[in-house]
């Protein structure tokens, strides 16, 4: 205005400035808006000296008025100042967009916008959001305010005390601030609607504390950090901090190092990070250790912190603390979340969920839920989208600290014991689905868990194998024989379905030496023979495979176990054919074909059987092998054999890939294109993934190659070097995807 006046009058700004007496860098400032409320004598001699008429000279007069009071309001009170940043701060690049695309965002009317930051204590909520508020403060000229709202303390700051101070920070004066909390709120919404302000709430304790701070709208932006989740906040925007990952958790320890980062080596750093589980609360604490003691190595302080007994007392540096950081989250939970998160530290997997957590705490599901809701929304356990739950490993041994401290030897063991048991029998009970005839139990044990499927115990057994397998090597220390070998005899159906997994080894050992504790010569001979089973699959180990009968075959004859003498004739033929031994490997299999057929096993006759056809191809005589198989095919596809129908329908598919190989050798390619994908489907209907379907799946994708199918050949390796990846054969799906490129 002030310039739109002086040009009409036809003034420079150094003839206003004679004529006015206000200086020519004064007048330039006010018409750039550098000075947006300059002194009412000014304006009145400005005004003179334009000589403006009543009315403009009133309005000239009231903008600087109100330029004035613009002035006053986000003058520095000292109040509410943001915290200096760190000069180290590492990564969160993502989320640091997060909170600069707060400021240009936009909301339905009346609707502040709001970032809400939460994470477990130690993830530098706090250290982000003043990082963040120092790269959007040019957003924000009217000012940016910081306020701690104490909400780990057991006093939290009283939203009434935060209104107070947040209006003394914006510059109304004591007298002018209302009594009541309401009036408070009312009049700090109506400043934050015309002002571009940030005010930055940090440790929220509940959405109760936070509720009245919010915005109802307008220019100003309102950053919360909390480790509560405050769910029951409607309308806000959320970032879940998570731990760094470990190239930035390594460059966050090199910064605060410095110089010296160079000298303590890579791998020294890159330990002590994967110590510290990401957390940048524990990477400072070692960081500042190592920098305020230039005798220390890195990998001196890694071997210190390597032992789990004392790792948590590692982790502090002058008022540097880890535990108290998990501790004033600890403080905040009911006595029942307390009592359930020091108990969980006894689970041995990485990962549980509520029926185990039930039994840890000695509760009902029901209440587990609540508690575990607890334990999330403060951060200290991580859920997911499976209902699993697990720890961060610092706060699990944070919680084994507070189970040591808080309760007694006595009630420890009596802890590991019931967790120990119920998984070991939950095992049990869940391998047992997969037994032919057996299945769901009559009358299932009414403290373990529902499993109404074998999809719902297969799951169950692959979730939880680190649990139940850890169990079971506790229970092996504790002389827990009956419970070990119980698990493990449960485990011999079900390890087909899971070929690969490379628990089998340590189970069936575990059995066998169970078994010889119990003095049950039959079943050690049982467990060898299922450790041979283990050699035999790819990488097979014929020599493995030979100790274990040799083992079995003494045991099983002084216990009288023709089934398990004959086993051991069986795994003695599949190692005598891994070393191209194939007419010793076919005698062997025939003994242990007329041992089963003497105790009337049609199953198991049926398999020697097949394994002698395995010999006769493998000679090269594909035409006898054929002849062989397809004898079996038709005996697996007679409902009148006497095969348990769960053991005929499982072995029909391996029958037809067999047939499909044989085809394939006698130059038959259509039929063996037909016959390997029937095998292939019926695999897929069973669920079944394994080096039978890797190695079919990559025989027909050949075959489909021969008749120019290209496509369906590409398709057929792409699956192939799937199966060859998860099976752990590298060398295969290298080459799967090899002759895919070249089919293409």
């Amino acid at each position: 205005m002030l310039r739109a006046h002086r040009r009409a009058a036809r003034l420079t700004l150094e003839q206003l400035a004679e004529v006015s007496l206000v200086s020519a860098r004064a007048l330039s400032d006010m018409e750039r808006g550098r000075s947006r409320g300059p002194q009412h004598r000014t304006v009145v001699a400005l005004a003179d000296a334009l000589k403006l008429d009543a009315d403009v000279r009133r309005q000239l007069i009231e903008l600087a008025r109100e330029g004035r009071l613009r002035n006053h309001w986000t003058r520095p009170t000292g109040l509410c100042e943001l915290p200096r940043s760190v000069d180290d701060f590492t990564g969160r690049a993502a989320e640091l967009v997060w909170v600069s695309e707060l400021v240009y965002a936009e909301s339905a009317p009346g609707v502040g916008v709001v970032g809400l930051v939460t994470g477990s204590a130690g993830l530098g909520k706090t250290t982000f959001a003043v990082r963040a508020a120092h790269a959007v403060r040019p957003s924000f000229p009217d000012g940016v305010f910081f306020l701690d709202l104490f909400g780990m303390s057991q006093r939290p700051l009283a939203t009434a005390d935060a209104l107070e101070m947040l209006l003394r920070a914006l510059g109304i004066a004591d007298q002018e601030i209302p009594g009541d909390t309401g009036g408070r709120a009312s009049l700090y919404r109506s400043l934050l609607r015309d002002r571009r302000v940030l005010v930055v709430l940090d440790n929220a304790a509940s959405e109760e504390q936070v509720r009245p701070l919010l915005p109802g709208g307008g220019a100003a932006r309102v950053l919360i950090t909390a480790r509560r989740l405050l769910s029951g906040l409607e309308g806000v925007r959320r970032l879940v901090l998570g731990p760094l990952p470990l190239p930035e958790s390594t460059q966050l320890l090199a910064g605060i190092l410095g110089e010296r980062s160079a000298s303590d080596g890579e791998a020294a750093l890159v330990r002590l990070c994967e110590l510290c589980g990401g957390l940048p609360l524990a990477l400072r604490i070692i960081g500042n250790r190592l920098v305020s003691r230039p005798g220390w190595g890195a990998g001196e302080l890694a071997a210190r912190l390597a032992d789990e007994e004392r790792r948590l007392d590692q982790f502090k540096a002058g008022d540097l603390q880890i535990a108290n950081a998990f501790g004033m989250s600890y403080e905040q939970l009911a006595d029942s979340a307390r009592r359930m998160f020091r108990r969980l530290a006894v689970v041995p997997g990485q990962n549980f969920d509520a029926s185990l957590a039930a039994v840890a705490g000695g509760v009902p599901i029901e209440d587990a839920w609540d508690d575990l809701d607890d334990l999330v929304d403060l951060g200290l356990l991580y859920d997911s989208c499976m209902g699993r739950y697990r720890f961060h490993d610092l706060v699990r041994l944070f919680a084994r600290d507070r189970l040591h401290e808080e309760e007694s030897l006595a009630e420890r063991e009596a802890l590991t014991g019931r967790v120990t048991s119920w998984l070991l029998r939950m095992a049990t009970l869940a391998g047992r689905w997969f037994e032919p005839g057996y299945g769901r139990p009559d009358r299932p044990d009414p403290d373990l868990a529902v499993l109404a499927s074998p999809q719902e115990a297969e799951g169950w057994l692959r979730v939880n194998v680190d649990n139940w397998l850890t169990a079971m090597q506790a229970a092996a220390v504790d002389g827990r024989h009956s419970l070990v070998l119980d698990c493990a005899e449960s485990m011999h159906w079900f390890s087909d379905l899971w070929v690969h997994s490379p628990h089998w080894h340590e189970v069936f050992t575990r059995g066998a030496e169970a078994a010889g504790a119990l003095g049950d010569l039959a079943q050690q001979a049982t467990q060898l023979n299922y450790l041979a089973w283990v050699h035999s699959v790819p990488p097979s180990d014929p020599e493995a495979i030979l100790r274990c009968t040799s083992q079995a075959l003494e045991l099983a004859t002084r216990a009288g176990a023709t089934a398990q003498i004959a086993w051991v004739h069986e795994y003695t033929a599949s190692a005598l054919r891994l070393r191209d031994r194939f007419a010793e490997a076919a005698t062997a299999s025939s003994r242990a074909a007329e041992l089963f057929k003497t105790i009337e096993d049609i199953d198991s006759h049926v398999q020697c059987r097949a394994h002698i056809a395995h010999c006769l191809f493998d000679e090269g005589r594909h035409t006898d092998a054929l002849e062989q198989y397809l004898a079996l095919l038709a005996l697996l596809e007679d409902t009148e054999s006497g095969m348990t129908p769960s053991v005929a329908s499982r072995s029909r598919p391996f029958a037809l890939i067999r047939i499909g190989h044989c085809l394939e050798r006698l130059g038959r390619r259509t039929e063996a294109i037909t016959t390997l994908g029937e095998g292939i489907d019926a695999l897929d209907e069973l669920k079944v993934s394994d080096f039978w379907q890797a190695g079919a799946l990559e025989s027909l994708a050949a075959l489909l190659a021969g008749e120019g199918r290209t496509d369906e050949s590409r398709h057929a390796y792409a699956r192939a070097a799937q199966v060859f990846e998860a099976i752990g054969d590298t060398g295969a799906r290298s080459r799967c995807h090899a002759l895919a490129a070249v089919t293409s």
